[in-house]
């Protein structure tokens, strides 16, 4: 407990050891990692090949912004999400699995919302192609509140309760 009667949270199991902490966290991490490189491959993919599709050259102004903004966003997603692979390496066997479990947690973050924005503007960027440009800001941005609600509200949600929640214990 803290001194002002707070518990300190930790993940520690019972009988688990720093090191085996350490080991769980980062599997833990790595499985996250591995669902969201296989769908953001996918995207950045399709992004990727989009600019040489013969219709490609039908596409406006804004669709043109919008895909290179999407496609930036995919790179930088892409960089993220990848980036706790060198840093691991270059970390190897040097007692520093705190440090790289932090940076692939901030990796991992950063990389989420550089997915959130390319998700946005990837489905922006079809629906302007194939609807009214109005239906698509509309459904996009449904679909972005969905996303952030997801993603970002109940999480933090779940958070705040879960906090509150051990405050009320004796």
């Amino acid at each position: 407990m803290t001194s002002d009667n707070k518990r300190v949270r930790t993940d520690s199991r019972p009988g688990e050891t720093e090191e085996q902490r350490l080991d769980r966290n980062y599997n833990e991490l790595l499985q996250e990692m591995r669902v969201l490189q296989a769908g953001m491959q996918i995207l950045f993919a399709f992004l990727l090949s989009l600019a040489f599709q013969q219709r490609f050259v039908e596409v406006d102004t804004f669709q043109r912004n919008v895909y290179l903004g999407t496609l930036v966003c995919a790179a930088l997603a892409t960089a993220c999400i990848m980036g706790p692979v060198p840093f691991h390496r270059l970390v190897f066997r040097r007692g520093m699995k705190d440090d790289l479990i932090q940076a692939t947690t901030r990796y991992v973050g950063a990389g989420l919302a550089f997915l959130f924005f390319c998700v946005c503007g990837a489905m922006l960027l079809v629906l302007d192609f194939l609807v009214s440009r109005a239906v698509a800001v509309t459904v996009t941005g449904v679909l972005a509140v969905f996303f952030f609600v997801l993603w970002v509200v109940l999480p933090i949600r779940a958070r705040v309760e879960e906090e509150n929640s051990e405050q009320d214990e004796p």
